[in-house]
């Protein structure tokens, strides 16, 4: 997971991103922006990079984990 942080800007979140989902089995768009304090769609895009597989399968209330 790391190496996708590597050409990454300094200020970048994903490596904040990173270390809240290894410390919970289970995370959603709302938890993300909370902890992150980013909007809907940086965290969308967020989750999107780092490539987490979805877990309940819906399309409104996403949640992602590693697998």
């Amino acid at each position: 997971m790391l190496r996708r942080t590597r050409d990454r800007r300094g200020n970048s979140k994903l490596p904040r991103l990173i270390d809240y989902v290894l410390t919970r089995p289970l995370v959603s768009s709302a938890m993300v922006e909370k902890e992150l304090r980013v909007t809907t769609r940086g965290a969308l895009n967020l989750v999107g990079e780092l490539g987490l597989r979805e877990i309940t399968g819906r399309g409104r209330y996403r949640a992602w984990g590693i697998v």
